[in-house]
């Protein structure tokens, strides 16, 4: 019975994995928390609390401000007590479109904030929550956009902003996987692909529960010996797709 967190969970990805995390077994996951940055959850992750019989959990996390993360860590340690968080999933994020090019780019510092920073201090406050555990895992949602060898790939996407901070992220990942190592904690940097998400827009390859369902496989079968790795997910007939190939490997730097 594993305990799951899941950041940036309103909508999106965040959303769909809560909602898929509740769904499983009792014996596979015991309770997860859907961590938003408001105080109320969103219309949307309400009714799926509602469906859960208390097995999905609110919990306000404003990732971007560290008093407020603090702040969350009493109330979690209180409904697990000695188990700690088994996984704690970064989902969370933001990418912002910059026509221009890059040397048009505004929003660098913000979106690195929330996309680097905020996972650092997250990572930082819930760690010693990890540690306790028994599964060790901290899952940060990366995307093959954030990788420099495929970059002419997705030179056709005016993001540059989001591309720079999730290339940050993964090595954030490996920085912290490298550190942690010797602990036995996993740190993971995922691609969920592209999804028919409010990010990813309607024009994206897979429906959201496509690619979340992977994610969920991919959090569940790879443990420490993974650690540091930064793997994509398995889609039957996307495996030499151009620029998104969902073949089920490590994904390139």
């Amino acid at each position: 019975m594993a305990s799951y967190l899941v950041t940036g969970a309103s909508r999106g990805i965040g959303l769909e994995l809560v909602k898929q995390l509740g769904k499983l077994p009792a014996d596979q996951v015991s309770i997860v928390f859907a961590a938003t940055r408001t105080k109320e959850p969103s219309a949307g992750l309400q009714q799926v609390i509602d469906a859960s019989d208390g097995k999905i959990a609110h919990i306000l996390l404003p990732i971007t401000d560290k008093a407020g993360i603090a702040a969350a860590v009493p109330q979690l340690e209180a409904r697990l007590g000695d188990k700690g968080l088994d996984v704690l999933v970064n989902n969370a994020g933001v990418m912002g479109y910059t026509p221009g090019g890059t040397a048009a780019m505004t929003d660098l510092r913000e979106t690195f904030e929330v996309n680097v920073e905020a996972v650092h201090n997250t990572t930082v406050a819930l760690l010693p929550l990890v540690q306790k555990s028994k599964l060790k895992k901290v899952i940060n949602i990366s995307t093959t956009m954030g990788s420099m060898a495929l970059a002419a790939n997705y030179k056709f996407a005016p993001t540059p902003a989001y591309k720079i901070t999730k290339a940050a992220l993964n090595m954030l990942t490996v920085q912290y996987a490298q550190d942690f190592a010797q602990q036995g904690v996993t740190f993971l940097a995922v691609s969920p692909g592209w999804l028919k998400t409010d990010l990813g827009s309607q024009m994206a390859d897979l429906e959201v529960d496509v690619g979340v369902k992977e994610v969920v496989r991919i959090i569940q079968e790879n443990g420490i010996e993974s650690s540091g790795k930064f793997l994509n997910i398995r889609v039957p007939g996307w495996e030499n797709k151009v620029p998104n190939a969902y073949d089920g490997k490590s994904s390139p730097w």
